[in-house]
């Protein structure tokens, strides 16, 4: 085609980016200039004279960028269809741009640079070295041109580390050749890299007049304005050569950095004091001091220990530091943190080792301009610091170093200023506020990152006080003697709690609060430190007398003193007349009042002092019970005080009470005493639970909704609660249960538990059979219980219709008879809260509590993660409105009642195993009418009662407790989880923006991420009943907490073959329906968009169960249905590598060991897209021919996994992708000829056949 064509072309380009780039321009002649260019670039024979033309220096930066993307297009999806001449003239006029085709280094634009690199690196991925030998003599060829070339080396040499070792952005083959060719150069390389580097730093410095440092580098003289352009230019090329060295430090052999006595090294501490060069020079520093590997391979980085890198690294850290905040020198201060704290890491790996290290004779600065560090008013910086003290405080030898026992207690002073929570963002209080603002983007941001970084000191400062207890112990007793006497400063902001008390910004409070986190890590470190001997008893009841004296109304400073009390109530063991005092301060904080006789509704930080006083009594109950006992008729009357004015305490509170004399009750060791004790206490809670009017109002739930006072208006909705005092009742009794099912047990020896009346006889394993002193009173309370659990249905109606909708078998000689459940629960029984949710009963709530059975906003908050508004957690009541104490209610107790039942089997045991009819009484209670159950209730139900139930029941009442109960829960909820995700993916496939009014995002993301939750709820619970995991499958069993949703997905498969079904998985399997409901729950979660669930299940619970009814005659349907559900998981959360992997190990097991009995699995492979028919034919062959089945596990596993490649997803943003094939060359490094099958499978990837890998 002739020049005028091309110029043709390039003109019509050049009006088609003018289009694009023009903001004027309408968005049709944009889209159209936009097809016009992506045609030209895909179809268009001349793509590359017309992209040299555009790229010349004559044209503008816009034309010139989309010049060399023709270019960079044409090397990327063009190459290997293109004329080998036509390869070397594109390369030549490439390497010609870098040479003479591109501005000034100053001036031309960083994109141009950018993009011209790019194509080069594309071009070198393609053939060097085998088409391209004497590519790195080019490129240094290209360096000696100047200052322009050498920077656009440093790009190419950076981005071709970054695709070849850190990213991988190429096929095994190209990426192994390139890097074994690239470490061969090395040395040449990094010769390179630092001539480049010190020519360029020399020749800057010697131009702008820098201070004179050392021989090194050479002497500076006067600057000279009229040279500023080129003292520029050279330390633009210092930058890009610092930048270079940066992607190769992190993995080229340890020889390199540490060559010519540390040479790099040194360079790199000298431009520390360099100010356009520090922070690049931080970085390669904090690389090379960060490496891992062999320790006789890091010993020479000790050479920062020595006197001149240590003074560097000291002055620059000094000098950033003087000139103020300034965003650049923060950076530079971060990077030079982190390089102090690496260099603590290899101290500690390479001192007391095999490799001889001696502890460096400057630790003692080290140590010193690491507590600089840590005494920084930039809270990050504090932070970053605490790690490295912890390690040196955990070192075997470096913590017997007398320099280090040394700075125990400046580190613990520094701990002192560090722990006082300053410097928030929108603040000016603190020096520590304007770092802040560079650090987080809000209050509520610093907040959670500041109780991280406490919780982190605190574990360090007990560290500190293992090696040296008594300075922290005097230090915490200073410190809260000076608190105690110094006045309250409320500072500018009044609590809304009352007039002249703190709020948690107050300068007081915040004093306070370190203070008392202080203390309380220091004394109980102490007292597990030092012998009893050593204990300062005198000093330590000095103190407790003090705070026992101490009186305030603050309610936030009140809470402080009480922790200090708990933090030193160990004293009292050694001085026991102590305790009337302490239960005397304790019991004045149960009854806290800021204004007495208010009918205000608490403020949070006043229910907490009063929460935090029960707390402590019950803490000290369950820590210290011998110390109480003697006690206990003093107590027992103080607490028959409290509650006998139904006013004066919450229900909570009053239950806290009465748990403590539980636990101290534990201790009368005789049956027949403490059974009696607990009838006293419980008489009023089963006088009122039992009463005629209590048994109506459970049983009915119109009668339950008008007792409560949910069907009334109520016209103030702040003061006003005519019901309140009944709702109160009815908590009282349930957190009274509750509190005594938990606390009461009996003796921990089993001659202490025969000697009171505890055993009854033995198990026929010959474990003993304990009673439980509480199990008469609870069991007489338990009918009216399950009443207020559910509703007047028939329970087993609802789940029976559950069954239905899935009816697909998977045998095909069914052995098993329905389940005997199926027409053993048919009785009706009156019952309550599960009915409340019904329709018909929701539209009996009044206009005020048309929402009481809705989500309280903090647990909405909680499940999407929203931060609550800091002032909110202390100065706001609990409850705002009566809405909200109705909702706070109904939810309290819902749990509650489930929290009884899940507690009720370890409590009771044998006893509660036992009752009559236990199966179907649950059936026609908890798990009646759960279709109206919403989701976030249905969640406890399953955590915190079916849960606890399963793990603690003994073997011999599966068949008669667990099996009839769990066989129609699991078929519910599979057919609860299906409905709910078809919802979400028809949701997300519509998208329809007409329905936005009627259900806003934030309802659709709420409900979308409690069905995520629920999913997981149920999956946890299917594996806890079926599957006991062994070694590393341990870690993943826990339940995922709220908002629990990072998906940092371990790459690290775990064999389901290491878990097995336990007694119960196998009795459920026994029956067909819970069989077939349990498979298809866990196959069907897998393509649910839940991450985190879809690993869980895959890694723990598919293959035991499917391995379960592998003897089986399966139908061949269900086996196809099985393999599908595994590939379309694959294709849904294929984009997360610890997901893929998981599933491919999960689809290649399967598929071994069912494809010779069913030939109607690998139909289901021909059907995956893009599969290689020959490759599968072959893969098959092997598999069904058991003695050519020689290659290794994983290497089938890897062929399997390229087999079923097509149907593995991609993340969204590859999904649409083009994508580059970069072409196989002959290889550079012999190895042992491979097997047909994996010579097709490995080298066929890119859709060329054999004969191609030979081409030139």
């Amino acid at each position: 085609m002739s020049a005028e064509q091309v110029s043709s072309l390039c003109e019509q380009l050049v009006k088609a980016v003018t289009v694009i780039m023009d903001p004027a321009s309408t968005q049709r002649y944009r889209l159209e200039a936009l097809k016009f260019c992506e045609e030209f670039k895909e179809k268009c024979p001349i793509c590359v004279p017309c992209g040299l033309k555009l790229a010349e220096k004559t044209q503008t930066a816009i034309v010139r960028h989309f010049g060399l993307q023709i270019l960079e297009h044409v090397v990327k999806f063009r190459w290997n269809s293109m004329p080998r001449l036509e390869k070397v003239y594109l390369k030549n006029n490439v390497m010609g741009l870098i040479s003479n085709g591109t501005q000034n280094i100053l001036e031309e634009e960083s994109h141009i640079k950018d993009v011209l690199s790019r194509i080069v690196v594309e071009m070198i991925k393609r053939e060097w070295p085998q088409h391209w030998p004497d590519m790195l003599k080019e490129l240094d060829t290209l360096s000696k041109q100047g200052e322009t070339q050498t920077e656009l080396v440093m790009f190419i040499l950076l981005r071709l580390a970054e695709d070849v070792v850190t990213f991988q952005t190429l096929p095994a083959q190209r990426r192994r050749d390139i890097q074994q060719t690239l470490t061969q150069n090395m040395e040449k390389i990094f010769s390179f890299l630092l001539s480049t580097l010190q020519q360029n730093v020399n020749k800057y410095r010697r131009m702008v007049g820098a201070p004179q440092e050392r021989d090194a580098l050479t002497t500076p003289q006067k600057t000279d304005l009229a040279q500023e352009p080129k003292a520029q230019a050279n330390c633009r090329v210092g930058i890009a050569a610092l930048n270079t060295l940066a992607g190769y430090i992190d993995w080229v052999a340890m020889s390199h950095i540490t060559a010519d006595n540390c040479k790099l090294l040194e360079m790199l501490c000298l431009l520390l004091n360099e100010p356009e060069l520090q922070v690049g020079a931080a970085e390669c520093l904090l690389i090379a001091v960060s490496r891992k590997g062999k320790l006789e391979d890091r010993k020479p980085l000790m050479v920062l220990f020595g006197d001149v890198a240590m003074h560097y690294i000291l002055s620059a850290a000094q000098t950033a530091d003087g000139e103020g905040l300034v965003e650049k020198h923060y950076v530079f201060l971060k990077r030079l943190c982190q390089v102090l704290c690496a260099l603590g890491s290899q101290l500690c790996a390479l001192v007391g080792s095999d490799s001889d290290v001696d502890t460096p004779a400057n630790l003692g600065k080290y140590l010193d301009s690491f507590l600089a560090f840590t005494t920084h008013p930039s809270q990050f910086l504090r932070s970053s610091t605490q790690i490295t003290w912890g390690a040196l405080f955990r070192h075997e030898i470096l913590s017997r170093d007398p320099l280090l026992l040394a700075m125990i207690p400046k580190y613990l002073r520094a701990s002192m200023t560090n722990l006082v929570k300053v410097g928030f963002p929108s603040k000016t209080d603190s020096p520590s506020c304007e770092y802040s603002r560079f650090d987080f983007d809000s209050d509520e941001d610093f907040n959670a990152f500041f109780n991280s970084f406490r919780a982190q000191q605190g574990e360090v400062m007990r560290m500190a006080c293992r090696l040296d207890p008594k300075t922290g112990f005097q230090m915490a007793g200073e410190w809260l003697k000076y608190q105690l006497a110094s006045p309250v400063d409320i500072g500018p902001m009044n609590s809304k709690t009352g007039e002249g008390l703190c709020s948690i910004f107050s300068p007081s409070f915040v004093q306070w609060d370190a203070m008392t986190f202080f203390s309380e890590s220091v004394i109980s470190q102490m007292f597990r430190t030092l012998d009893k001997e050593e204990i300062p008893v005198n000093d330590g009841i000095e103190l407790l007398q003090l705070v026992l004296n101490f009186e305030t109304k603050d309610p936030l400073i009140l809470s402080c003193v009480l922790t200090n009390v708990s933090a030193l109530f160990p004293f009292v063991t050694y001085r026991p007349e102590y305790l009337p005092q302490v239960l005397s301060k304790l019991f004045t904080a149960v009854t806290f009042e800021v204004i007495e006789e208010s009918k205000a509704p608490r403020t949070r930080a006043v229910k907490n002092v009063r929460r935090h006083a029960c707390s402590s009594i019950i803490k000290m109950c369950r820590d210290y019970p011998q110390l109480v006992l003697p006690n206990f008729e003093m107590l027992y009357n103080h607490v028959k005080q409290l509650l006998s004015n139904e006013l004066l305490l919450t229900q909570m509170e009053k239950c806290a009470l009465m748990e403590a004399l539980v636990l101290i009750s534990n201790q009368f060791k005789d049956y027949q005493r403490q059974k009696v004790f607990l009838e006293e206490l419980m008489s009023p809670v089963a006088n009122l639970w039992l009463s005629e009017e209590m048994q109506r109002v459970l049983s009915d739930p119109e009668a339950f909704i008008s007792y409560v006072g949910a069907d009334n208006k109520i016209a103030d909705p702040v003061l006003e609660d005519p019901s309140g005092l009944n709702r109160s009742r009815i908590s009282f009794c349930v957190y009274t249960i509750l509190g005594v099912v938990k606390r009461a047990r009996w003796p921990t020896t089993l001659e202490e538990a025969k000697a009171g009346g505890f055993v009854i006889g033995c198990m026929p394993s010959g474990n003993p059979i304990y009673r439980n002193p509480c199990t008469e009173q609870v069991l007489k309370l338990l009918d009216n219980l399950l009443a207020l659990i559910s509703s007047r249905y028939n329970g087993i109606a609802v789940l029976e219709e559950a069954v239905g909708p899935f009816g697909c078998r998977i045998y095909a000689v069914c052995s098993c008879r329905r389940p005997e459940w199926r027409s053993e629960v048919s009785k009706e029984r009156g019952r309550t809260h599960n009915n409340l949710y019904m329709p018909e009963m929701v539209a009996k709530l009044g206009e005020t509590f048309a929402k009481a059975l809705d989500m309280l906003e903090v647990e909405k908050n909680a499940i999407l993660g929203l931060p609550q508004p800091l002032l909110e957690l202390y100065d706001s009541p609990v409850y705002k409105t009566i809405l909200e104490r109705m909702q706070g209610f109904f939810c309290t107790l819902y749990d509650n009642c489930f929290h009884i039942l899940g507690n009720a089997g370890p409590s009771m045991q044998q006893d509660f195993y036992t009752v009559d009819g236990l199966a179907s009484q649950f059936l026609n209670s908890a798990f009646v009418n759960l279709n109206n159950i919403p989701d976030y209730r249905l969640r406890p139900m399953l955590r915190v009662f079916v849960k606890p139930l399963v793990l603690s029941c003994p073997s011999e009442h599966y068949e008669t407790l667990l099996c009839p109960m769990l066989g129609p829960l699991f078929t519910y909820l599979h057919v609860r989880l299906s409905q709910k995700w078809q919802v979400i993916s028809q949701r997300s496939m519509l998208c329809e923006e007409d329905t936005a009014d009627d259900n806003p995002e934030s309802q659709e993301m709420l409900e979308e991420q409690l069905v995520r939750l629920l999913t997981r709820e149920v999956m946890d619970l299917i594996t806890v009943c079926c599957v006991s995991k062994k070694g590393t499958a341990e870690h993943n069993s826990s339940a995922a907490a709220d908002g629990d949703d990072d998906e940092m997905m371990s790459t690290d498969v775990t064999p389901p073959s290491s878990a097995e079904l336990t007694e119960l998985g196998k009795c459920l399997m026994k029956q067909e329906d819970v069989c077939t409901a349990l498979l298809i729950t866990a196959y069907r979660s897998l393509s649910w968009k839940d991450t985190l669930s879809c690993q869980r299940t895959t890694t723990q619970l598919c293959w035991p169960l499917l391995k379960q009814v592998l003897t089986g005659n399966l139908l061949p349907d269900a086996v196809t249905w099985f393999f599908t559900g595994v590939l379309k998981g694959l294709q849904t959360h294929g984009q997360h590598d610890g997901c893929m992997a998981a599933l491919v190990h999960l689809a290649f097991q399967i598929y071994e060991a069912l494809r010779p009995r069913y030939a109607e699995l690998k139909a289901v492979m021909e059907q995956i897209p893009e599969i290689q028919k020959e490759s599968l034919e072959q893969f098959d062959s092997k598999l069904l021919n058991p003695t050519l089945l020689k290659v290794a596990d994983k290497r089938r596993k890897d062929n399997f996994k390229r087999l079923i490649a097509g149907c593995i997803g991609k993340p969204l943003g590859e999904q649409f992708r083009k994508e580059v094939h970069i072409r196989n060359l002959p290889s550079l490094f012999k190895k042992v000829k491979p097997s047909l099958e994996t010579d097709v499978l490995e080298n066929n990837e890119d859709g060329e056949g054999l004969t191609a890998l030979f081409e030139p």
